[in-house]
């Protein structure tokens, strides 16, 4: 399979992606960490590190492929003095306490040998106080070589401590001096570390904070560069809003994290039982309205549909929870029928859905340092009912091509005020029909959608008959429309 430099891989559109905060993960035997590693069980704190490493992720890959993953999307890898990794030291060398270098050759040669893609981070925006270009600023100040890789306000710099910092740092923090992408040097560096992890076999980079970056042209140079050594390299940015000036011209990105997504289906099928205190409240496109119905939802969604064109739906990269984010079933308040529903609109939506590790099991977790609590792999502690709930979906999706498709067309109900959402997927000749109720009642609509056929059930408790669809009270249904007899 190859594509233009233009063009998302064909891949991503037929992925379900797992993301993995790798010091939470899972941790092996085969590699050394210090005494000071904390406690695995412990609560996560925000210097700690709990000691997974990425031969833990391999040795793990069994309960993956069984959930029916077929890619990873890993948090930062490279060598670090945090335990989340965008603190980047240096950019060639896996962090040892993940295993180094080796330990990520055997989980790609591992992932790659069960048919699993393999997404890294990058953090290009800024790197950190210990890495060297920077640290030699530090030491040598106006005679460093590197001077200009930053931006210096004026001396001395305040690397520590509550003075100002002198130095262009994300968000005013201290510990993520920005790099000078307008300096030819910088901008080179970057894109040979770019192109170093595309010639070792990675599937893709996931760019972190991208629309920081001003300099003209640099993201398509990077496109240019690393799809010249792999047409198939999938490149997705977090952008928070609307991000159809990144990706509807297909020379930057194949698509984005959808978050605009996130906070529709989060606001949709949670409502009024939403924790306030799991809730961003911070960050402007991350607003989960707690009155949505049926038509609110479907607007949003027409909203998010009109932004991009089909190459682009397809090759989004949708969530309902991140590192980043509480994680949903605190923000449900532990309920589990939300959670199960928020699953199904993400995993018959366009584009790949991706699962924050452990949301399969229940795994809580509210914001800041919390949502990235250690996996637990004492299954006694698992939502078993859950996980067997999103196993299904999964494989629901992956058996039928029309849920991969960019085929995606809303479905009056005639309800106005209902919390009955409906809407149609189509692709490779077959139909599906999918109805949701967020509601607590039993709710019946009868859309005009003309199908003209009969209706086989392949998911949930609803009926249809006679063109009446009746959905029970926070449930979901799905059906397979017949193909057409042929006059």
């Amino acid at each position: 399979m190859t594509t233009s430099l233009n063009e998302p891989p064909g891949w991503v559109q037929d992925a379900v992606f797992y993301q993995i905060f790798p010091d939470r993960f899972a941790t092996s035997d085969r590699i050394e960490k210090p005494a000071g590693i904390e406690p695995w069980e412990s609560p996560p704190t925000p210097n700690g590190y709990k000691g997974g490493d990425l031969l833990g992720i391999v040795e793990r890959l069994d309960h993956l492929v069984d959930l029916g993953i077929t890619a990873l999307y890993l948090n930062p890898i490279f060598q670090s003095a945090a335990n989340h990794r965008y603190h980047t030291h240096d950019y060639y060398h896996v962090d040892p306490l993940l295993g180094g270098n080796d330990a990520f050759d055997e989980l790609l040669a591992a992932c790659h040998e069960r048919g699993i893609r393999v997404v890294l981070d990058g953090v290009f925006n800024h790197s950190s106080r210990g890495f060297f270009q920077f640290n030699d600023v530090l030491e040598n100040g106006a005679s460093s070589p590197w001077l200009d890789w930053f931006h210096v306000h004026k001396w001395p710099l305040h690397p520590y401590g509550n003075k100002p910092a002198n130095y262009g740092a994300w968000w005013g923090l201290k510990a993520l001096p920005t790099f000078n992408t307008d300096n030819p040097e910088v901008r080179e560096y970057l894109m040979r570390i770019a192109e170093h992890w595309a010639h070792r076999g990675i599937d893709g980079w996931r760019l972190d904070v991208p629309q920081e970056i001003k300099t003209p042209g640099f993201w398509e140079e990077f496109r240019d560069r690393v799809r010249a050594i792999n047409p198939d390299l999938y490149i997705v940015g977090e952008i928070w809003g609307d991000a159809s000036e990144f990706t509807n011209d297909g020379t930057r990105f194949d698509g984005t994290m959808n978050y605009r997504l996130t906070t529709a289906i989060l606001g949709y099928v949670i409502g009024d039982r939403a924790d306030q205190a799991a809730i961003l409240d911070n960050n402007d496109n991350y607003v989960i309205d707690r009155d949505i119905d049926g038509v609110r939802y479907a607007d949003l969604v027409d909203a998010i549909l009109a932004s991009y064109p089909p190459h682009v739906h397809v090759a989004n990269m949708n969530l309902l929870d991140s590192h980043d984010t509480a994680r949903i079933m605190s923000i449900a308040s532990n309920d589990v029928a939300s959670v199960e529903l928020a699953l199904t609109l993400l995993l018959t939506f366009p584009g790949a859905p991706s699962l924050y590790y452990g949301t399969e099991i229940g795994l809580e977790g509210f914001r800041d340092h919390d949502t990235r609590r250690s996996m637990p792999w004492d299954e006694g502690r698992w939502n078993t009912d859950l996980l067997t709930t999103t196993k299904k979906l999964i494989a629901l999706r992956n058996d039928h091509p029309a849920l991969r498709s960019a085929d995606y067309r809303r479905i009056d109900t005639g309800n106005d005020d209902g919390m009955v959402t409906m809407f149609s997927r189509h692709g490779a000749g077959e139909t599906l029909i999918v109805a949701v109720n967020t509601g607590d009642n039993d709710e019946t609509v009868r859309p005009e959608i003309g199908l003209g056929s009969e209706l086989q059930s392949i998911w949930g408790e609803g009926t249809a008959v006679n063109g009446e669809f009746s959905v029970p009270g926070r449930s979901a249904a799905i059906w397979r429309a017949a193909p057409a007899t042929p006059d």
